[in-house]
């Protein structure tokens, strides 16, 4: 986040009302004056447990099977090969993929629910281990004869 950036402020419903999630939601709401005319977006929140439950899985399966040099080269790789880039023509006539971002401002939760489901997948087709497997650390990869057990 940009030192210009503020920190987003979260609510929750309670009826048809909006209140601060947490103290300094309520407040930095706390900062306008009764009666102020105050512009919102309106989205669900993302999830940072999904987030991290995903980086950690990355990590894991790079650990175990050396399938990538490290977690975020096999994240731009998936990214890239799930479609999640955006094309970008070059001076010279020649295209390149750019991956896209998975940040919390670029994507919904559900955006990135359904980017998770289809990085599982991804997963499961080209090292044939499931979430499960990789994160409990017994499996061997097939392809590679590797074994995710010893993951730390």
């Amino acid at each position: 986040m940009s030192k210009s950036e503020a920190a987003p402020i979260y609510v929750m419903r309670q009826g048809d009302k909006l209140a601060g999630e947490m103290q300094m939601d309520r407040d930095a709401i706390a900062k306008f004056k009764a009666g102020d005319r105050v512009k919102v977006t309106l989205h669900t929140g993302r999830s940072p447990t999904r987030l991290r439950f995903y980086w950690q899985m990355l990590g894991k399966l790079v650990a175990g099977t050396d399938c990538a040099p490290n977690s975020e080269a096999l994240h731009s790789v998936i990214k890239l090969d799930l479609g999640y880039a955006t094309p970008v023509r070059l001076k010279n006539g020649m295209t390149v993929l750019v991956p896209g971002s998975i940040a919390f401002d670029r994507m919904t939760e559900e955006e990135f629910g359904n980017f998770l489901d289809r990085a599982i997948a991804w997963i499961g087709t080209n090292y044939g281990v499931t979430p499960e497997e990789i994160m409990n650390n017994g499996v061997e990869h097939e392809q590679h004869g590797t074994s995710l057990a010893k993951v730390s």
